[in-house]
């Protein structure tokens, strides 16, 4: 069996891994274009997702929390008029009009305490720009609150 995993989004790392018998990673190490060209994983990374699985191991339920608040966010969202796709895991994309108001969009957010990622063309389809929420299990209502407040205040 073979299994992929990223290490950004489900442990809050960078990077990802392949999982495997010993014959298909050496297989991968030596004729994979994309491995052979790419920069191995830094120690700072790989700690750092070693210590998130960790943590899953002693709290399990952090998981289901950060699921459940993704859920919570995207409810509120589009409770309020907005357009976001419906989470299967800790992250939240709501469209924007354009790429540019995605980028204002995000900025103001940003301005008032709000951290939010943007995908605009070429990293998501032409006439796709988003704001992109990630939902933290240790997130309190107040906080999931405010951060739909933020958003629907500073919505262009």
């Amino acid at each position: 069996m073979v299994v992929t995993v990223t290490l950004s989004k489900s442990l809050g790392s960078q990077g990802g891994a392949v999982l495997g018998p010993a014959r298909v990673i050496d297989h991968l190490v030596n004729a994979a274009r994309t491995f052979i060209f790419d920069t191995g994983l830094a120690p700072a990374a790989a700690g750092a997702a070693l210590s998130a699985l960790r943590l899953l191991r002693r709290e399990p339920e952090r998981a289901a929390r950060a699921r459940a608040v993704a859920g919570e966010l995207y409810a509120r969202l589009t409770a309020t008029g907005l357009e976001a796709v419906r989470p299967d895991a800790a992250v939240v994309s709501v469209r924007a009009p354009s790429p540019e108001d995605a980028v204002r969009w995000a900025a103001e957010c940003r301005a008032a305490g709000l951290a939010v990622g943007c995908f605009r063309p070429p990293s998501v389809p032409d006439g796709i720009s988003r704001l992109r929420l990630t939902a933290r299990a240790d997130l309190t209502g107040e906080q999931i609150e405010r951060a739909v407040r933020l958003i629907g205040e500073t919505r262009p």
